[in-house]
């Protein structure tokens, strides 16, 4: 079975796979770039996403059998530890003009969709914030990550921005990180992110059953995502 899942799936995806029974080839990436994929003809059975759309826009198509939300997550900031000052918050971070601004590549990948989001619902001083930040990651120009680099510490460490937004999954990892500080995002601001699977063929269906059960979803939150607000 074959299955092509948004970059922020990678890590859990092995510790789920170990709980599943039939073997799974998985390929990451920028959840936007492979749903183009898959409309240009790629082969998958399964295509997990970090957003509603894709898998959405698959099932327009007819290019899907079903979609199923089984996860979201939410948007942090890291932030490099020297630039932190008492009393800073994610807003004086964002606002702070100062300080250079990092983020995914909207369109290509959600996460990047979600920090425009943040910025809509920062009103005035979002707009501001919007055209500052600069999206380094996730597009199809875009450098890629080293192996075994998360995003945000890569971008943070190798001096290319001093803040970067994005998932909240990663947060308990990157502050383990030396010289990195996460800060949360408070939930007025934060868009939930919906992680949902699109089936492309019916060898997917017992994979996407797993990902709903009790023991995935276990495993998934373990790993720092949230559940799936019912629809």
């Amino acid at each position: 079975m074959k299955v092509l899942a948004a970059g922020s799936l990678r890590t859990v995806w092995t510790s789920l796979m170990a709980h599943f029974p039939e073997p799974v080839e998985a390929e990451f990436g920028p959840a936007g770039l492979l749903r183009e994929r898959i409309e240009a003809g790629e082969f998958c059975d399964l295509f997990a996403s970090a957003n509603l759309a894709h898998p959405r826009a698959l099932l327009a198509a007819g290019r899907a059998l079903a979609v199923f939300p089984f996860a979201s997550n939410q948007l942090c900031l890291t932030v490099r530890r020297e630039v932190w000052r008492k009393g800073d918050d994610w807003f004086s971070l964002l606002t702070r003009e100062t300080l250079r601004i990092a983020t995914s590549t909207p369109g290509a990948d959600p996460s990047g969709d979600y920090a425009q989001e943040l910025f809509t619902r920062m009103g005035a001083a979002g707009e501001s914030v919007r055209r500052r930040a600069q999206a380094l990651v996730g597009g199809c120009d875009s450098a890629p990550i080293p192996p075994g680099r998360l995003a945000a510490e890569w971008i943070l460490h190798s001096g290319k921005a001093e803040v970067f937004i994005g998932y909240a999954s990663y947060g308990e990892t990157l502050r383990q990180m030396e010289g990195l500080k996460v800060i949360t995002i408070p939930p007025p601001y934060n868009p939930l992110a919906n992680y949902a699977c699109a089936v492309i063929t019916p060898q997917a269906q017992p994979l996407a059953d797993f990902l709903l059960s009790v023991e995935a979803q276990k495993i998934v939150q373990q790993a720092g995502f949230l559940p799936s607000p019912r629809e």
